[in-house]
């Protein structure tokens, strides 16, 4: 499909999509129309007698009730604020450079130039409309209208002079904001951003397109009306009202929903193909970067980010992380080989006057949308630099974890080794841990309790204090009876503490000019795009026996916590990277044998008698 082609096609959806308007608006029209052809005869004397009369008052009233509830109705859909996705906002005094190249690139396809710039910390790439009234203003980008070459207002950002608008004719002539995956600037070299961004900012022609523009209004301007008319917490009567609204929006929707979709694909089609003629041999590579890209930002995030914001720590620098675990990744898989050639060349990261605040931004709104976590930096929720992460996170992470699982034996009531030549027996050791997963391979009884009468009372209270009915997970039976037992008591135990932390304080002001433009969206539903689903029993379990491992073998043998890129926390034993500690805590959770880790234990030197130091 061609650019006029894609084009054609756009514009046709778009005027389907009008269309669907248009019959709404005779719709509502039809009764008073109606009413206005019976009391034009009844004045003029050619629609007499009693029934017309009757006729008359009904088609009247029905017409005024349908005409207020269209005024209604058009109001909500006016007035309804569109989504907007949350990014951290660029000015063009921040990055002149950037905006240097996305004009350079919109006047080589010959489209207006994107009104503003901002940075989603996500692998993604997009234009986005925030004309908007209930944006606050016709962009929101950098916060500035934009300006010509010599600094002049009222001006695209092409240079080309226009007439002065007013706020009415900016807000329907401003071209979107093109938004940027935070990850690309600083993976990617400034050429192949340039190719990455071509057929995004290409875009922007037929978003200028009077029907297009219209039709893409009209449409989310109904999505917004349903999210309205969806919004809980209503009065009996706004609740009724707002269910009709939401009832005939939905109608629309559903009138209009193929043809959008259809002109979508035009525009996409049409930006593709005018493309073509910008950098194609570098957008065949920069392709690819993309896909590695998103990789090792997933990776970043599953295995290195997401430790750090439980223990309630936010690594500063997440996109630099990017291309440290990219390069690692180069480094061990032959498929990436040669990707590190490429760093010699200028990271797209120069463009920005002061990338290491843009990325703290971005960092902390990743944070946001994927964690849930305050707005804000504070005593609970404060930034860490990648250095001190094996200190601040790695280790404290461990010592947190092992004195959880020392507080769930002491409540399922495990012995510690009695053992009178340890003056320190009653500490928390590693070998309490161990004794108590392998006692049931015993074929003597163990003289602890139950396991499963402690655990029931444990978790009945505990979910009794929380106030929710208990789980039955198949999850926690991961193996053995006491492994099981130790696993649901775990999960009682982190759903209590996640139950009693407090909330998220939302953000009192506005937004910064640098900082997440939060103020504009709604952050009641965060995370909006959580990264994993909750953890299982065993995998709880297995987290909490290796933490345990790592800290006595911190105590005892000298190892180190480590970063690891791509696997997030690791144990370093004389600088090296210990690979083969998962399966042995494997094997004793779920069979119960302790004798692989006992053995790795005494190979590295490791006491599991002697008592650690936990937070």
């Amino acid at each position: 499909m061609g650019v006029e082609a894609g084009a054609q096609t756009a514009r046709s959806r778009a005027l389907a999509v009008l269309r669907v308007r248009s019959r709404a608006l005779a719709v509502a029209l039809l009764p008073a129309a109606a009413a206005v052809v019976l009391l034009v005869g009844g004045s003029t004397g050619r629609v007499t007698g009693r029934p017309w009369e009757i006729a008359r008052w009904i088609v009247t009233v029905l017409a005024v009730l349908v005409l207020l509830a269209a005024v209604g109705i058009a109001l909500v859909v006016a007035r309804a604020r569109p989504a907007m996705s949350p990014t951290v906002p660029i000015s063009e005094e921040s990055a002149p450079d950037l905006y240097r190249m996305v004009r350079d690139l919109a006047d080589r396809l010959d489209v207006p130039a994107p009104s503003a710039i901002a940075l989603t910390p996500d692998c993604d790439s997009w234009l986005e409309d925030r004309t908007h009234r209930a944006h606050g203003r016709f962009s929101s980008g950098g916060g500035h209208e934009p300006q010509s070459a010599d600094g002049r207002r009222g001006s695209p950002p092409g240079g080309r002079p226009v007439p002065v608008l007013t706020n009415r004719a900016r807000r329907a002539f401003a071209a979107p904001v093109l938004v940027i995956g935070s990850p690309f600037l600083w993976w990617m070299r400034v050429g192949e951003l340039r190719a990455v961004l071509a057929p995004v900012v290409a875009g922007t022609g037929p978003s200028a397109h009077p029907d297009i523009a219209a039709a893409r209004r009209f449409v989310r301007g109904l999505d917004a009306a349903v999210a309205v008319a969806s919004a809980p917490g209503r009065g009996p009567l706004s609740r009724t009202v707002l269910a009709g609204v939401g009832w005939v929006t939905r109608l629309l929707l559903r009138g209009c929903r193929d043809h959008a979709a259809e002109m979508e694909r035009g525009v996409a089609a049409a930006a593709a193909e005018r493309a073509q003629a910008v950098d194609y041999g570098v957008r065949i590579v920069a392709q690819e970067q993309v896909g590695l890209a998103y990789a090792g930002w997933d990776r970043l995030l599953t295995r290195v980010a997401l430790p750090a914001w439980r223990m309630g720590r936010w690594p500063s620098r997440l996109d630099v992380g990017v291309v440290a675990a990219l390069t690692e990744l180069s480094r061990r898989d032959r498929l990436a080989e040669g990707f590190t050639s490429r760093l010699g060349e200028r990271p797209a990261c120069d463009l920005l006057e002061e990338p290491g605040t843009v990325d703290e931004a971005a960092s902390l709104l990743a944070a946001r949308l994927f964690h849930g976590g305050p707005a804000e930096a504070g005593p609970d929720w404060a930034p860490v630099d990648w250095q001190d992460y094996p200190d601040e996170v790695v280790d404290r992470k461990w010592r947190t974890d092992a004195a959880r699982l020392h507080r769930v034996l002491d409540t399922l009531g495990v012995r510690h080794p009695a053992d009178p030549a340890l003056p320190e027996a009653d500490g928390p050791t590693l070998a309490r841990v161990m004794d108590h997963l392998s006692t049931a391979r015993s074929a003597a009884p163990a003289p602890d309790p139950d396991p499963r009468a402690a655990l029931a009372a444990h978790r009945t209270d505990v979910y009794g204090e929380m106030g929710i009915a208990e789980s039955d997970d198949p999850d926690l039976a991961v193996g053995n009876e006491r492994s099981a037992a130790l696993a649901a008591g775990l999960t009682a135990e982190l759903a209590r503490e996640e139950a009693s932390a407090p909330a998220a304080p939302r953000p009192a002001g506005g937004a910064e000019q640098q900082g997440p433009d939060h103020a504009l969206w709604d952050d009641r539903m965060l995370p909006l795009f959580p990264l994993q689903p909750p953890r299982t029993g065993r995998e709880l379990l297995a987290d909490h026996v290796t933490a345990m491992v790592c800290c006595s073998a911190m105590d005892t043998a000298g190892a180190a916590p480590g970063l690891d890129w791509l696997d997030g926390p690791s144990l370093l034993v004389a600088g090296e990277r210990a690979t083969d500690l998962g399966p042995r805590v494997l094997t004793l959770i779920e069979t119960g044998d302790p004798t692989p880790l006992r053995d790795w234990l005494r190979h590295l030197g490791v006491r599991p008698e002697k008592p650690v130091r936990l937070v």
